[in-house]
């Protein structure tokens, strides 16, 4: 049997879909399928797609002809096309040009969007689930969306983000120090600083647990464009947090918290989420999208936008360390029965085979 070419194709690529694609190559690789991820060039060297033994292809994440010829070219040769999101959906369908190649794609998320620009997501997220052979959405809602707009066929797909792994040596007292969190709580949220993660909501409620004694430090690991005025927030409102970009030693930082939160307004399979539980770090989120379904029993789940709720809630969890350690220890229950990698893996390979047969190996 010849050997199976595909070609993953990434937009801007969020934390989650880009880690999947990592996992998704490397799985894909070893198990003999020639693997061409196509996506902006500092996304290879966030998460070496080349390493795990793809060829890259740098393709800015635009629709100008300059880019659908880069993309088009990389997919000469392909047997199937994999596009994660709608936007790199549309622009590997324009690639394709109406060639008989099947395009899957999967929705990782839904567009964050207000005003005039919610009527263009729509179409775009419409042209994108007609193209498409198969849409595997991460979520039910997200594969009931593409149905709505027009997908053939629609199934659900959830994504494992790669297990987090903690260097040989970690220790929480050491990240505490640094983080400048010894002898008082340490609350961690991980996630680009956008709007839809909810650090507005964050800030207030961490104006109302500064009386606490000793006062919590809120850490916010990330980067994005609302980090000036969230840090002009915290010194103008003399607010316990810091802003600490992004970092490579997230995970370690998150392992050595009392508390994760995470306050966004929507989530398919968050990947804080699923580090947090993981690491055994207990988790207050809000019951939105794919979070109560994903976290089932192992988290506090509150309303999006309610500082008070969440405020109440990190204060109420910090004062009973049993409470604490009984969450912990649901959360790496509830992570145990999560799909894993290779279950991903397994599922996006049978649409494949589904898809190219006779070519499948």
């Amino acid at each position: 049997m010849s050997q199976l070419r595909t070609v993953q194709v990434l937009g801007g690529g969020s934390a989650g879909s880009s880690a999947h694609v990592g996992s998704l190559t490397a799985g894909l690789v070893a198990r003999g399928v020639h693997v061409t991820v196509c996506a902006p060039a500092e996304l290879d060297r966030a998460y070496d797609y080349s390493g795990a033994g793809a060829l890259f292809a740098p393709v800015p994440r635009r629709s100008d002809p300059v880019s659908v010829a880069a993309l088009r070219n990389a997919c000469t040769t392909a047997d199937l096309v994999h596009a994660h999101g709608p936007h790199a959906a549309v622009r590997a369908a324009l690639a394709l040009g109406g060639r008989s190649v099947p395009l899957v794609v999967t929705w990782h998320a839904r567009a964050h969007v207000d005003g005039a620009r919610r009527r263009l997501v729509r179409m775009m997220e419409r042209r994108a689930a007609r193209a498409a052979a198969v849409v595997l959405g991460t979520t039910s809602d997200l594969v009931d969306r593409a149905r709505r707009r027009g997908a053939r066929d629609a199934r659900l797909a959830p994504v494992s983000a790669p297990a987090p792994r903690l260097p040989d040596g970690a220790r929480a007292d050491k990240a505490r120090a640094e983080l400048g969190a010894v002898g008082r709580p340490l609350v961690v949220a991980c996630g680009s600083l956008v709007p839809h993660h909810g650090y507005g909501t964050l800030l207030d409620a961490a104006r109302m647990w500064r009386d606490l004694d000793p006062e919590p430090l809120l850490v916010i690991v990330g980067e994005g464009r609302e980090r000036p005025a969230l840090q002009r927030r915290i010194s103008g409102e003399e607010l316990p947090v810091r802003l600490v970009g992004g970092r490579e030693d997230r995970a370690e930082l998150l392992a050595a918290a009392d508390l994760a939160v995470l306050a966004s307004s929507w989530e398919a399979r968050s990947v804080q989420a699923q580090e947090a539980l993981r690491l055994g770090v207990p988790l207050v989120a809000t019951a939105v999208g794919g979070v109560p379904d994903l976290v089932g029993d192992a988290a506090e789940l509150v309303p999006y936008g309610n500082a008070e709720a969440l405020a109440r809630t990190v204060t109420r969890l910090l004062g009973d360390p049993l409470r604490r350690a009984e969450m912990a220890a649901t959360g790496l229950a509830q992570a145990a029965g999560w799909p894993t990698e290779d279950d991903t893996i397994a599922q996006v390979l049978s649409v494949y085979d589904e898809l190219t047969q006779p070519l499948a190996r």
